[in-house]
């Protein structure tokens, strides 16, 4: 995230704040995993507060970051969408939730394989790790985090589709260098969106589960 570990330990705890009581007003099992997802962004970026500390480098918190962020959130967002979807929605969802397995498989083993760093560069952070065919990976995580999202039928996941996914662009175009944590911030504070989400399925157990199927 942008700025210092302070930020980001603030934001974080804030963010984790929000996902704590999006669990505990949950109602189905099958929503637990989206509710808890600001909880899991928060938590994400106070990890991040450590690399801060730290002064980046190649230190547990950098490797924990990573793990976080890629392999673990592009499984996690698809597998996610799919338990909290109707069973007329998931057949399309198995494109997102194909392309998060095979991106994590290959972004873990290169975890596991090379060295990830951590550079402070300003008021940002910036993680290299040397990835075969990054641009084939990176649509791969897009399809997997941001695709689950706008392919779930529910408006209000479609929201935050749209708002990561402009994230997206934003954050490519102003720091390419640091994209991902610029990037993973803006999903963590556009996360809390997820309380609208469990505040409406909580309404009336009787609802329905989606709001808008296509």
């Amino acid at each position: 995230m942008c700025w210092s570990a302070t930020a980001d330990l603030v934001a974080g705890c804030g963010i984790a704040a929000v996902g704590v009581a999006c669990v505990a007003r949950t109602r189905r099992v099958g929503d637990l995993p989206l509710a808890g997802l600001p909880l899991l962004l928060g938590a994400h970026q106070v990890v991040e507060s450590l690399v801060w500390r730290s002064g980046g480098g190649t230190g547990p918190a950098t490797v924990a970051w990573a793990a976080m962020a890629l392999p673990l959130l592009a499984v996690w967002m698809p597998v996610a969408v799919l338990c909290a979807t109707p069973p007329s929605v998931r057949r399309r969802l198995m494109i997102p939730l194909a392309a998060g397995l095979a991106t994590a498989a290959t972004l873990s083993y290169n975890l596991a394989t090379h060295s990830v760093t951590a550079d402070i560069r300003g008021h940002t952070v910036g993680y290299v790790i040397d990835l075969p065919q990054a641009e084939l990976l990176v649509a791969g995580y897009l399809l997997a985090t941001v695709g689950s999202l706008l392919l779930s039928g529910d408006r209000i996941l479609v929201l935050l589709g749209v708002l990561v996914a402009v994230g997206v662009v934003v954050c490519w175009a102003l720091w390419e260098l640091e994209f991902v944590s610029t990037w993973c911030a803006f999903a963590a504070v556009c996360s809390v969106v997820m309380y609208g989400w469990v505040r409406g399925r909580s309404v009336s157990p009787g609802a329905p589960r989606v709001s808008a199927e296509r």
